[in-house]
């Protein structure tokens, strides 16, 4: 069913898992979401809002629905939904899916090469595999090239911490990790080196 944009304007951590078997569409492509990872604003040690309002997470407190897009390592884009009311950060990472619709383009973006499995198998790919460029930041995702529609009935998610946080943010306190369990597109797990030695996984 599409999506309803009022369900964002709840905290990322409770939409979060209602994405999982959603079909985001940008242009011709298609992909399935089965791995997200939530982010909220000053409360949460791992998110890039947790210290103040910058030039470059501005559009995590941009208005519901709409795309936060960033730059990670200097090289690499990843996409999130923004969640909560406009001003309030909150985001969902979209972390891993699978292409269903426009495979030859996906792979086209990916490397001829690249399993099906792997074409978007972590955030990084899955942003290259779908085309969303880093100008598409603050993008409405109820608007052309985009489309988001979601399960009718939610899916079972299993949770757990965060990829490659370090410090609190990475530990069991925050397991806004959600993934559907079995999947192949899912991501493997990576615990930050720098996590504490105390947090679980």
């Amino acid at each position: 069913m599409p999506a309803d944009r009022d369900l964002f304007a709840q905290d990322a951590v409770g939409v979060a898992p209602l994405l999982l078997g959603g079909l985001l569409r940008h242009g011709d492509t298609v992909l399935r979401i089965t791995e997200v990872e939530a982010y909220l604003a000053e409360t949460d040690p791992g998110s890039h809002a947790f210290r103040r309002r910058t030039a470059r997470n501005a559009g995590m407190f941009g208005p519901p629905g709409h795309l936060y897009a960033y730059f990670s390592y200097g090289m690499h884009v990843c996409a999130n939904i923004v969640c909560s009311p406009t001003g309030e950060a909150s985001a969902v990472l979209l972390r891993a899916g699978e292409i269903v619709t426009g495979i030859d383009a996906a792979r086209a973006r990916r490397g001829p090469a690249v399993a099906d499995r792997d074409l978007a198998r972590g955030p990084a790919r899955l942003t290259r595999a779908l085309g969303i460029r880093l100008d598409q930041n603050s993008a409405d995702l109820f608007t052309e090239p985009f489309e988001l529609t979601l399960p009718g009935t939610p899916v079972v998610a299993l949770t757990g911490p965060r990829t490659g946080v370090a410090g609190a943010g990475g530990g069991s306190d925050y397991s806004w990790r959600f993934w559907i369990p079995g999947d192949r597109s899912v991501s493997a797990y990576r615990r930050h080196p720098g996590l504490d030695r105390d947090a679980t996984i």
